[in-house]
């Protein structure tokens, strides 16, 4: 049998789940009891070793603390994107199709985290590009904003780079390995301004959930003042939640206009 490219064998999967599979099963049955003949033991738990003392086990890696070197030694947005692109310790690179980096021009008064990558995001490699980023466009026109406008404009990226599988919510050990990369990705940006958009932009940032109580309230991070609002998706499944993310939009203009 031929080998499958990473996407085909999923999508069969999803397939055989959709058709009611919910186990795995092999040609011959599997004798749970019948351990291998030889297990590997650690070097440390062998006969105490007799002379000079043996070498200690190096220890795993920390994602964390890779991230946050690797992030440190960053200058510029494309040095930050190189760094996000060779780092390796994060699951969710290798089921997505595309690094989500980022969008709109950087160096913008205003910079908006959103939080993970969907379909069409993934698809295209750029944050806010499906029918929730259509609706982000339109509550900036109104502010005579854009991600294309030169003279006001905006600058985009995720909470994640990578796009969850099924757009499933981030892991904490997902949003941990990778906070130093957003972290420095605002302070190269430098925006005026920044925007959390959503529970989990909240989540990586702030430490804090609940965005229905967190926006409209002004924080700080990375010593920018920082606003909560809600994210363009929940605006679409709760229309009447627009009177309040108008007044977050006027908010967030007079703090740029200062």
């Amino acid at each position: 049998m031929e080998s499958l490219d990473h996407h085909t064998a999923r999508a069969m999967l999803e397939w055989q789940i959709e058709l009611g599979a919910d186990e795995c099963i092999v040609d011959l049955p599997v004798n749970r009891y019948d351990l291998p003949e030889k297990i590997a033991k650690p070097e440390a738990a062998s006969a105490p070793a007799r002379g000079p003392a043996a070498p200690a086990l190096r220890a795993e890696a920390d994602p964390v603390a890779e991230a946050q070197a690797a992030a440190s030694a960053a200058r510029t947005l494309d040095d930050l994107r190189a760094a996000i692109e060779g780092f390796e310790h994060c699951d969710l690179k290798r089921g997505a199709r595309n690094l989500v980096f980022s969008d709109g021009i950087a160096g913008a008064p205003v910079m908006i985290v959103g939080e993970a990558p969907g379909r069409e995001e993934d698809r295209q490699g750029k944050p806010f590009v499906g029918t929730a980023g259509q609706l982000l466009d339109r509550m900036f026109a109104a502010l005579d904003m854009g991600r294309t406008r030169e003279d006001a404009p905006i600058y985009i990226t995720n909470t994640l780079p990578w796009r969850p599988p099924q757009n499933r919510d981030p892991k904490p050990e997902e949003i941990a390995m990778l906070k130093p990369f957003l972290l420095r990705h605002i302070e190269l940006a430098d925006p005026k301004v920044l925007v959390m958009m959503g529970n989990w932009a909240c989540q990586a940032l702030l430490g804090k959930r609940g965005i229905t109580r967190l926006r409209g309230g002004w924080e700080k991070v990375v010593d920018k003042p920082a606003l909560p609002m809600f994210h363009p998706a929940y605006l679409l499944r709760n229309p009447a939640a627009k009177r309040e993310a108008w007044a977050d939009l006027l908010t967030l203009r007079e703090a740029v206009d200062k």
